[in-house]
Formats: structure tokens, sequence, C-alpha cells
């Protein structure tokens, strides 16, 4: 059966709830600056359409980043891929991701860059899969909370396809 993609949050719902996000950060940072991290390669859609709304002076950073296990899931421990470009020294730091569902990579990833003392660090993810949480990690700024359901759109990918959806789709047909 060939795969399927059904609309789960059409483009002017994400369009909408991006440019709130962005209002609410602005808010949140006035008068500083924050420095956006996005996590590489789903985080790239997104951020770039969060920085286009955010008011306050904004730096962007990219990082990759992968957990590995035994295979077929994820251990939550963080190999780095691609590191920071620049110091998060004294910085008030964003984190932008795609999604989050159990947290791990996250976690782990927040722990790591802590002790690189950013002045603040803050996450923002278009979706999150709270029900799905297996590390407590703290989400300041959710787009939409979605089922559990393997979606792509909006740089999320099935097999490196459908990262330039501009909506966000559940993949149907797939074994």
């Amino acid at each position: 059966m060939a795969e399927n993609v059904r609309v789960l949050v059409p483009e002017k719902e994400v369009a909408a709830r991006i440019e709130e996000l962005g209002r609410k950060i602005s808010e949140d940072y006035a008068g500083k600056q924050v420095h956006l991290i996005c996590v590489l390669k789903g985080g790239v859609f997104f951020m770039c359409e969060l920085a286009k709304r955010i008011s306050v002076p904004v730096s962007m950073d990219f990082m990759s980043v992968s957990s590995y296990g035994d295979g077929t899931s994820s251990s939550g421990v963080v190999k780095i891929a691609k590191d920071l470009d620049e110091s998060l020294e004294g910085k008030d730091v964003l984190i932008v991701e795609d999604i989050i569902d159990s947290g791990r990579t996250l976690y782990y990833l927040m722990e790591i860059l802590s002790k690189r003392n950013p002045k603040s660090m803050r996450l923002c993810t278009l979706l999150d899969k709270p029900e799905r949480r297996v590390k407590d990690v703290k989400v300041d700024y959710v787009g939409f909370n979605i089922p559990d359901e393997f979606v792509v759109g909006y740089g999320l990918d099935y097999a490196q396809k459908y990262r330039n959806l501009p909506f966000i789709g559940v993949v149907e047909g797939v074994e």
C-alpha cells in the first residue's frame, strides 16, 4: 500500500500559531536579545518562520544531534554531530525544536547546554506529544499538542520526504 499524507494541522493554522508564538516570545524577551538554537534538520523550517515574527533582536546558531540505542529505539544519549559555532556564555537562549515526544534527547541536550553558562535557557517546539514523555522537560512555548501519530511537514520527514509540506500531516499506509 502506498503512503498517503492526511492533513492534521492546516497551513493557515500553523502560520497563525507561529505568529502568536512570535508575539509571546517578543513580550517575554522585551529589552533583550534572544539567541535561537535550531536543532537540525527538522527545526529549521519552524525556526526561520518563528524568527521572522520575533520583534526583539535575534541571533541564531545551529546544532545537529542524534540519539542512539539498539537501532530501533532512542536511548536519549546525545551524540553531537554538529556543535554550535558560538559561545552561549551570558546569552538568553531559546532552543527551537520541531517536535518533542519522549523528551530524552532534549533532556540531555539541555543538560549539556546549561553547562555552557547561558544567562537563561528556554525551549520552544512546534509540536508536542506530552503523553509520550519519558523524561521531564519543561517546554516553555508549544505550537500544538498532537496525538501519538507519525507526522510530517514543516521540517518533519519520513525517509527524507515531506519536509517541505506547508502543513502538518499524518503519514498513512506505512507498515
